[in-house]
């Protein structure tokens, strides 16, 4: 199943009936079938990209002995499409505390780090694993960069390759979709398996139904299991990044934009009842 994430849904099929039931999809994995995911990745999503692609490293603690870094997928490319997922105190809109203020320490922060300036930091860049999380003990056990906790996250792309990336708008994604469905949020997302980061979750608040380039109608809602960082892998098409509230994290973390994805394949395991 291919995946675009977008909100909208209901404007995008004004002036068009839509079937007065929903249609039923089933579960699995359907080639040809376009997913639309809204804003891309939730915010839990995005800050589980850390834990699949480093193991324990992506907490401060440096993956035990001073090992982690040499375990984790740093610098690999992790995906063709060349996306760059950052966090920046300074971003226009997304302004945030430009220095370290936790009150506890854990494996990903520590108050001896407290009043440490902060700066933008590249998590993937075009596409490449850039930086974990790590505070400064971590960092000094592991040999890698401080990459202290930022609350913000941005991903962004651009074109490259066979994928177009930056600037289609939903309403162009879903006119060239000749069969898929449209997702307006995940929620209920857990974590399956940290190596992989696997996660499960539930779609809500309105799954639809593209034929031909148009919404025609509503879908029932669906289980998934999927890991961000194969999703990021797989994506074949990129729309503009826009300002995105996770369903998840949205309290903790509200400070996002993330841009409509096409996923192929996207493993939808289930039928939900949940409507």
């Amino acid at each position: 199943m291919a995946a675009i994430g977008v909100g909208g849904a209901v404007d995008l099929a004004r002036g068009g009936a839509l079937r007065g039931d929903p249609a039923a999809f089933r579960s699995g994995r359907h080639d040809g079938v376009a997913l639309l995911l809204r804003g891309g990745l939730d915010a839990e999503d995005g800050r589980t990209v850390f834990s699949a692609a480093g193991g324990d490293a992506a907490g401060g603690d440096g993956g035990g002995g001073g090992d982690g870094a040499r375990a984790t997928r740093v610098g690999e490319q992790l995906t063709k499409v060349p996306f760059t997922l950052y966090s920046d105190p300074f971003e226009p809109g997304l302004e945030c505390l430009p220095f370290v203020a936790c009150g506890s320490s854990d494996s990903e922060s520590s108050v001896f780090d407290n009043g440490l300036p902060l700066e933008r930091v590249d998590w993937i860049h075009a596409g490449r694993l850039s930086h974990l999380r790590f505070h400064r003990a971590g960092a000094a056990r592991s040999g890698v960069e401080v990459a202290p906790y930022i609350d913000n996250l941005i991903l962004r792309a651009a074109s490259a390759g066979g994928a177009s990336a930056g600037g289609a708008s939903v309403d162009d994604m879903v006119a060239r979709t000749e069969r898929g469905l449209l997702l307006t949020c995940l929620w209920y997302i857990r974590e399956v398996d940290p190596a992989t980061a696997l996660l499960t979750g539930l779609t809500r608040d309105g799954v639809y139904v593209i034929e031909d380039g148009a919404v025609v109608g509503a879908a029932n809602n669906f289980r998934f299991n999927e890991s961000p960082v194969d999703l990021l892998a797989r994506a074949s098409e990129v729309g503009g990044s826009v300002r995105t509230l996770g369903r998840e994290l949205g309290e903790y973390l509200n400070r996002c934009i993330m841009p409509p994805l096409r996923i192929p394949d996207f493993n939808m395991s289930s039928v939900s009842q949940a409507s």
